[in-house]
């Protein structure tokens, strides 16, 4: 495990078109002050995980503005992971205690692990349909047009398999009638994208950001076909252990204060989290992180509500009528709200810019069913 000073962490992007991110430190080891909270106790050490992506650049702001050391948090931030499914291993295997995952999660539960669902680091518990820091990017002489989906049929489409960029894809498909035998579907890493685009190995990238952006400004000719659409209901989440949530509770209630105020931070300051991206993601154009943060702030709701849970069976659903996961599971037994809104109900100011919860989609403490066809949350 990697531990770099306070507010001097720093993720480095890969040089070329690759880019791989790395994380660097850029001092010595923690000084005695790090492991002392503002109110003179000792801060409690928590260790946390992320994959280098802009929806994912909560984390660093709220260590870098300060928001953990409010809370008497002690934070970490591991070394970031190239996949979501890395980043549950290392939570597996003990070297992280909150991971930053979407999708992936689906698959570790399905494979037995106990893990639960505290909130979002991108999505909404405002609305169901929600993707915008989502876009789909074409190689010149692809024959996809731009604005058209449709056109899709017949093409080689990048995406990393298991991700929230192929269940986009899936949407997407059954959106525009079609099915993934319609395309050809390839496992590319976001990073390789690129890569994969400039040399025809690919006709179309779909990601997250920055990747696209990336994309379109490295490779010669490409070109955005499509951005967001409403397709899926993110997937975001906060994830830990269910035991050791039930062991630090308190915790993890400083952990979700923490994270609540530094996305209503970036809320208001779009241009600020775009600047903490571009530190952080040493490598990333300022420019390219401040677009791609306008985009990031249309998801950044940590709240959990019924379209919350419904987005996860949607998923569900749609992955295992394909024949992309094995099994199901109910999402009830994985999601955790009491934390969060216990955080709404004591520090209501964290979340009086967000759009009002649909009454039929709220949720109070941990006792809440989730009923598939109830209604609670539509599009």
């Amino acid at each position: 495990m990697f531990q770099a000073p306070h507010r001097n962490r720093v993720l480095s992007l890969g040089a070329g078109l690759s880019m791989s991110l790395v994380l660097v430190a850029c001092g010595g080891a923690p000084t005695p002050a790090d492991s002392v909270a503002e109110n003179g106790e000792e801060s409690v050490a928590v260790n946390a995980g992320l994959v280098g992506a802009i929806d994912q650049i909560g984390l660093p702001a709220a260590l870098d503005q300060g928001f953990f050391e409010e809370q008497g948090l002690d934070v970490t931030v591991a070394e970031p992971f190239a996949t979501g499914t890395d980043q549950l291993n290392a939570l597996e295997s003990g070297q992280i205690d909150i991971a930053q995952v979407g999708s992936p999660a689906i698959g570790a539960i399905l494979s037995g692990a106990d893990y639960v669902l505290l909130g979002n680091y991108s999505g909404s518990a405002a609305q169901l349909g929600i993707d915008e820091t989502m876009a789909v990017v074409a190689r010149d002489g692809s024959g996809v047009e731009a604005g058209d989906l449709s056109t899709l049929r017949g093409k080689k489409i990048g995406v990393a398999i298991g991700s929230i960029n192929h269940l986009y894809l899936l949407s997407a498909l059954a959106e525009n009638d079609m099915t993934p035998d319609d395309v050809s579907i390839v496992n590319t890493p976001p990073p390789d994208m690129a890569v994969a685009l400039q040399t025809a190995g690919i006709d179309v990238a779909i990601g997250w950001d920055p990747f696209p952006l990336l994309i379109l400004d490295q490779v010669p000719g490409s070109y955005e076909v499509a951005r967001g659409g409403g397709y899926i209901g993110y997937l975001g989440y906060l994830v830990a252990k269910r035991d050791w949530v039930e062991q630090n509770r308190d915790t993890v209630k400083k952990f979700l204060t923490a994270r609540a105020a530094a996305d209503q931070w970036m809320r208001e300051n779009p241009d600020g989290g775009a600047e903490v991206a571009a530190r952080w993601l040493s490598s990333l154009d300022p420019a390219i992180a401040e677009e791609a943060m306008q985009y990031n702030v249309e998801q950044l709701d940590p709240r959990i509500s019924a379209c919350n849970y419904a987005a996860l069976h949607e998923a569900i659903t749609t992955l295992h009528g394909l024949g992309t996961i094995n099994g199901t599971f109910d999402v009830n037994d994985v999601f955790v709200p009491g934390p969060i809104n216990e955080v709404m109900e004591e520090s209501p100011e964290l979340f009086e810019d967000l759009d009002e919860i649909p009454a039929s989609a709220v949720i109070e403490g941990d006792d809440f069913t989730f009923e598939p066809d109830g209604g609670q949350c539509s599009r």
